[in-house]
């Protein structure tokens, strides 16, 4: 994000209390502050946190010295938010300002931080009321999860699901015995799966009967198909699970495992092989489906297995406020009763970042990232490739270290992804740049705006690559600067310009290649007649 002057002069202008919080700052700033001030201001539809600034009209610009790496600070706020917010650095007459960009809560969901959901009060953060969060969860009208299903009772439930879950539920409490000695019908009551009312669906979705679910909700269903081939016609391998999720999951992994090819390399004397279909990203992608389905509407949701790539159809578009390019940053169950429960059984993370994991465990195994290609308003279209492109790469990743990446956010990982595909890093991934660069896995090449970056050259040496980061860094200055020598001889008759040195040295920017001409001036090697788009080069 690019703040341009004349923006910049009506934040200035703008009331504190409208989607601004001015900070002055000028040493430094709590980051647990800037944490809250973050959530609080998503929670009001979003704004921008101004650091270098007076908070009283009219406002100055004193500038800032807080967090010094922008980079590291963006990635902070991502590990305790798990949402992205920007941090751009911005100079007004010489003084430095941070500026955080602060997105809004997607619809019928709040931000939070280590349990309280701030939001603003005049100069003070102060949490929610119950009352305020019961509005924010019902602006995308009922939860149908949380709705009681009038006919079913607790004989439409499996004992043997309910018992798994009871188990889980107690492994991520501590083994806490407490649990394990519920009966179902307390189990189901204190995971809010069962009210005075009656069961609800989410109950029936986790634990449903077979019989029953084809009586009360016959789309609760798990379609699994194998196709070794794109032709249509008849699956090799078809199995409809029209049960509850706990009395199918393994089964339906075990099946997809069946066919799960591994796919081999070498790295030395020794060779490793990475499955096609990793289980950790499988599960996820049918948790996520299960989870956000949208069970008003007809229809199951289908996992369809190929020898090299898996597809999760569920119908229902995707929920109000997510789309395929802000998925890492927005979350917004659909059925939050069942995100609960599987929050509390430790089978997903309440904060909602499946599809981080299936896009960073996308790029540690080398495979192509996860598309939405085909997915429409009425139904959502995952694709996991399960191709490994570049075993190099996870050599690379190898050498890094486990320790190293797991203080690694999305973006960190996609950046290097971009990277080692040798495409250029997109302007909103940039911020990551400056952290990877600090910590050594990859180095800069030129300055301002035509700075470049790679993977590093020590990680290129440990896999054997040096010849890959030879290429791309490039030819170093001496070289460059030769080479321009070289065509400028070759033309001393009429002199070269610009423009042709430009094709010479296709990879450098109009000002890194200027800015040699002059190092070559300075040493009296070349000299240059005429100004502007008349001058040319000349051998001295």
């Amino acid at each position: 994000m690019m703040t341009t002057q004349t923006e910049f002069n009506h934040f200035l202008d703008a009331p504190e209390g409208s989607r601004f919080e001015f900070k002055e700052a000028k040493q430094n700033f709590s980051f647990e502050e800037i944490v809250k001030y973050c959530v609080a201001l998503a929670n009001e539809g979003g704004g921008k946190i101004i650091l270098g600034v007076t908070d009283k009209r009219p406002r100055k610009v004193v500038g800032s010295q807080a967090f010094a790496e922008p980079g590291r600070t963006e990635g902070g706020l991502y590990d305790r938010l798990h949402h992205r917010v920007p941090i751009e650095e911005y100079f007004y007459e010489g003084k430095r300002v941070l500026i955080f960009h602060v997105p809004t809560r997607p619809p019928g969901s709040a931000w939070s931080h280590n349990g309280v959901f701030w939001m603003r009060a005049g100069d003070s953060l102060v949490g929610m009321s119950d009352d305020q969060l019961r509005a924010i969860h019902a602006e995308t009208g009922p939860d149908f999860s949380a709705e009681i299903c009038n006919e079913a009772t607790i004989g439409d439930l499996s004992p043997e699901a309910i018992q798994d879950f009871r188990n889980r539920w107690a492994k991520k409490k501590a083994n806490q015995p407490r649990i394990l000695n519920f009966s179902n019908e307390q189990t189901l009551i204190d995971a809010e799966l069962m009210m005075n009312e009656g069961i609800t669906y989410a109950a029936l979705v986790l634990f449903g009967k077979s019989r029953s679910l084809g009586r009360l909700i016959g789309q609760v269903e798990v379609v699994f198909e194998y196709r070794s081939i794109e032709a249509t016609g008849p699956a090799q391998d078809r199995v409809d699970n029209r049960m509850g999720f706990f009395l199918f999951q393994d089964d339906l992994w075990n099946r997809i495992d069946l066919r799960n090819d591994k796919q081999s390399y070498q790295d030395g004397l020794f060779r490793y092989e990475i499955p096609t279909f990793d289980e950790m990203v499988i599960r996820e992608a049918v948790l996520n489906a299960v989870c956000h389905r949208d069970y008003r509407l007809g229809g199951s949701i289908f996992i369809r297995q190929y020898p090299k790539r898996l597809e999760v159809v569920s119908p229902g578009g995707f929920p109000a406020g997510v789309t395929p390019e802000n998925i890492l940053d927005q979350q917004n169950p659909r059925n939050r009763r069942l995100a609960e429960a599987f929050a509390r059984c430790g089978l997903v993370e309440r904060s909602g970042q499946g599809m981080n994991l299936i896009f960073e465990r996308s790029i540690v195994q080398s495979k192509p990232l996860p598309d939405f290609k085909g997915t429409s308003e009425h139904e959502v279209r995952l694709t996991l490739h399960g191709t490994v492109g570049n075993p190099a790469f996870i050599r690379f990743l190898e050498k890094v270290g486990q320790e190293r990446l797991q203080s690694f956010n999305t973006y960190d990982f996609l950046v290097l992804d971009h990277l080692q595909h040798g495409r250029s890093v997109p302007e909103p991934l940039k911020p990551a740049l400056s952290r990877l660069v600090a910590v050594g896995i990859v180095e800069t090449i030129g300055r301002g705006r035509g700075t470049r970056y790679i993977l590093s050259r020590s990680i290129y040496k440990y896999i054997g690559e040096k010849g890959t980061y030879t290429r791309q860094k490039g030819l170093d200055r001496d070289t460059n600067k030769a080479l321009l020598i070289k065509h400028i001889k070759e033309n001393a008759g009429r002199g070269a310009r610009l423009e042709e040195l430009q094709q010479v040295l296709p990879s450098l920017s109009r000002h890194q290649i200027q800015t040699l001409l002059r190092e070559l001036k300075k040493d009296r090697k070349i000299i240059v007649k005429g100004q502007t788009r008349a001058a040319r080069w000349y051998p001295d």
